[in-house]
């Protein structure tokens, strides 16, 4: 018989933890090397002043198996908040036992007790089992929109960007 999970909110005394498995979900997604952030900036932004996002972390048998980093975003369009699931991650060996639907249903439970007209994610387009498993929970993966993203010079050339 498995072993029950138990979801909870994560606290700024696992961010080791945290920070451990958003390293294994670089390493699964062969992006280990885009990783340049710290536990301590972590921390900063998930426990500090002003915290920019939300973690939910996935535990059996006494150990964290998963975790959920979310925030909020907005629509326009539907004028609600909505939830952005940044990322969802089960360690390899915790896999096929129900986690990560778990923390999907919680996520969706929490989106409609908060009024949010959407939960959203973005999937890379090689993670066929993430893809399939996406679309099993009834998720739609738009074929229409692309991810635009400016970073580091290209984010600091933009800013000064004055026409």
């Amino acid at each position: 018989m498995p072993e029950p999970i138990q979801l909870r909110a994560a606290t700024a005394s696992d961010v080791p933890t945290i920070f451990a498995l958003i390293q294994a979900l670089a390493e699964y997604e062969k992006l280990s090397h885009a990783v340049t952030g710290t536990p301590e900036a972590l921390k900063e932004h998930l426990f500090g002043s002003r915290p920019y996002a939300e973690v939910v972390l996935a535990e059996t048998a006494g150990n964290v198996a998963g975790l959920a980093l979310f925030f909020y975003n907005y629509s326009t369009f539907l004028t609600k908040p909505g939830l952005y699931l940044e990322d969802l991650f089960v360690l390899p060996e915790y896999r096929q036992r129900g986690i990560g639907k778990a923390l999907l249903t919680s996520l969706a439970q929490r989106a409609i007790a908060e009024g949010c007209g959407r939960l959203e994610w973005s999937v890379l387009d090689w993670n066929a089992p993430a893809i399939a498993f996406y679309e099993q929970m009834g998720a739609t993966v738009l074929p229409d929109w692309r991810i635009c993203r400016v970073t580091g010079d290209a984010l600091t050339l933009m800013a000064g960007k004055t026409s």
